[in-house]
This record gives structure tokens, C-alpha cells and sequence, in this order.
């Protein structure tokens, strides 16, 4: 029997330097934090938030999108794992706003691609882990 699903509940990307990673994913995306261990917090709390390792965890309105600060190497697309993760925009527009937004940012990316089935944009975080914002044609 097949287990059957119908979403993502959540991603978390290894990163090596939580302050660095925070401030491009919230400058980028904006999303609202879900879960982080508060800078007050009691040590019941750290110890119960302890699986975070100190990172955060964004709620991207579907699924849950977590940085996990313990890295000390770089991203690699062509090691076994991850390759890249892809957002969903609504529409060309929205990537070309995107585009627009990478470069108010000064963050590299390949343009906007035509692939036949949709538009994509392709771009990098500070580990270098693959990102890809598509949408439908």
C-alpha cells in the first residue's frame, strides 16, 4: 500500500551562521517566524526548543520552512540530498517582481527562464543553497 500525501509539511536547511542566514531569508521572503527560542526564555524552554540548535522556524502559509545554525561547510547541489527548493508564485509578474525585488537586494540570480511548462528564477542564500521561485504559465 502507498503512503498517500498531498503536501509538505516542512524543510529544514542546514546553515552555517544563523544571524547571516536570518537576515537574508527575512530581507528576501519576509515570512513571520512560527518558532524560535526567545531571547528571555527559562531554561525549561531552551530545553524544551532545544532541536532548533538556535535557529528559527518561518510559517510560509503551507508548510513550515526551518534554518538549523550547525553547518560548516557549503551547500552542494551535486552531493546526495538536496538540490534545490522551488517556491510557488501565481504568475510572471510575480517573478518579475521577485527579480526586481533580488536586485533592489543586490542578490545575484540567472533572470527569469522560460522552461516550456513555467517561468522560474534561480538564486543562491549565503550558503549557497539553490533557490527557485516558479510559476505557471
Amino acid at each position: 500500500m502507498a503512503i498517500n500525501t498531498d503536501s509538505v509539511s516542512h524543510v529544514r536547511l542546514t546553515v552555517t551562521d544563523i544571524a547571516r542566514s536570518r537576515s537574508f531569508y527575512d530581507s528576501v521572503f519576509g515570512w513571520p517566524v512560527a518558532l524560535e527560542v526567545p531571547p528571555d526564555a527559562d531554561e525549561a524552554t531552551r530545553a524544551a526548543l532545544s532541536f532548533l540548535f538556535g535557529g528559527v522556524v518561518y510559517n510560509i502559509g503551507s508548510a513550515l520552512i526551518g534554518l538549523r545554525p550547525v553547518a560548516d561547510d557549503s551547500f552542494d547541489e551535486d552531493r546526495v540530498g538536496l538540490d534545490h527548493l522551488a517556491f510557488t508564485l501565481a504568475s510572471k509578474s510575480e517573478i518579475d517582481s521577485a527579480a526586481a525585488h533580488l536586485d533592489d537586494l543586490k542578490i545575484a540570480h540567472d533572470g527569469v527562464k522560460d522552461i516550456g511548462m513555467m517561468y522560474i528564477l534561480e538564486f543562491r542564500d549565503p550558503d549557497n543553497i539553490a533557490l527557485e521561485l516558479a510559476a505557471p504559465k
